[in-house]
């Protein structure tokens, strides 16, 4: 496994990142001791680093692997709050359930213009005073706007920037795949830590895996790129590619074999336009959100590319 220093932090992570939403609650909902376990194997082949989020109710996850192994775990995690006291709770709801005194990296979460960065300025205060205590190592933003990227690149309190990038651009709101290349190479070279998000495109690039994995391990401007992983041939597969490696054909069937579901997350907004582009008459708006039907659903993942809040995922 390779290891690089995020930017100009001296936090040096895998090259793999554990992108751990697919085990919470939200999409697989693993048993405490299941997800605990997929997260341990991924420390056990070298990854030492994983993305997590308040929002995704995982901490308990990451508590547990800690207490099972002494190896070093590099934690980013992130949250909504817009005001000083609401982050205060955030960082101190972190370092009580995932058992870490000091968290790694804390970001501002899903940030998508400049205006709300601006908005978000008390909360990032609050990170400023909570790194100056020692109680974070380093500030972020997770992000799937170039704007956002771009503005970060500017401010000096930003140190490293989550940014969704994948083969497709799929999860972009508000530009090209080109011109997320050309954000994100601008602020690899000012210095800021850049880890990629939604390398799958949400698990809708699982059918073109291994060419969107050659396209986000050709990039030469990420220090790390989180991979959602809910299974131990999950975690296999993806060390082998990441370490240059030939998956072993058993892990492959098994992993082909996986029954894949169309997940629409809680947050959809009912806006129809999934439902508008699907050629399978398969969505439809019940009570203001979409439902799919799994009867009539193909899993072209083709809706997702439509969602403005990439609120569609297939895993």
């Amino acid at each position: 496994m390779k290891y690089r220093n995020l930017g100009d932090t001296n936090i040096e992570v895998s090259y793999l990142c554990f992108g751990s939403l697919t085990i919470s609650p939200l999409q697989a909902n693993l048993s405490l001791d299941e997800g605990a376990d997929v997260i341990l194997s991924a420390l056990d082949m070298g990854v030492n680093f994983i993305d997590t989020a308040e929002f995704y109710k995982n901490y308990q996850y990451i508590n547990k692997a800690l207490k099972k192994s002494k190896k070093e775990l590099i934690i980013s995690t992130k949250s909504y709050a817009y005001t000083y006291n609401g982050m205060k709770e955030s960082v101190e709801k972190a370092r009580r359930e995932t058992g870490k005194d000091i968290i790694d990296i804390f970001m501002l979460h899903e940030q998508e213009t400049r205006l709300t960065l601006k908005g978000h300025r008390d909360a990032l205060e609050y990170l400023l005073d909570a790194k100056a205590k020692g109680l974070i190592r380093a500030i972020g933003v997770s992000t799937h706007t170039i704007e956002v990227v771009d503005a970060a690149t500017d401010m000096d309190e930003i140190e490293i920037i989550h940014p969704i990038i994948n083969l497709r651009g799929i999860g972009i709101k508000d530009g090209s795949l080109h011109d997320m290349e050309k954000a994100i190479e601008k602020a690899y070279k000012k210095g800021k830590g850049i880890y990629a998000m939604k390398s799958l495109g949400g698990g809708n690039l699982i059918k073109n895996k291994q060419e969107a994995f050659s396209y986000i391990l050709s990039l030469p401007y990420l220090h790390s790129i989180a991979v959602g992983m809910k299974s131990f041939d999950e975690v296999l597969a993806n060390v082998s590619i990441f370490e240059g490696r030939t998956v072993d054909s058993n892990v492959e069937e098994r992993l082909k074999n996986n029954k894949r579901i169309l997940l629409i997350e809680d947050w959809c907004e009912g806006c129809g336009t999934c439902v508008k582009h699907c050629q399978y008459n398969a969505l439809r708006l019940v009570n203001g959100r979409s439902v799919v039907n799994p009867n009539l659903c193909i899993l072209c993942g083709y809706c997702a590319g439509y969602c403005p809040e990439f609120c569609i995922k297939i895993i």
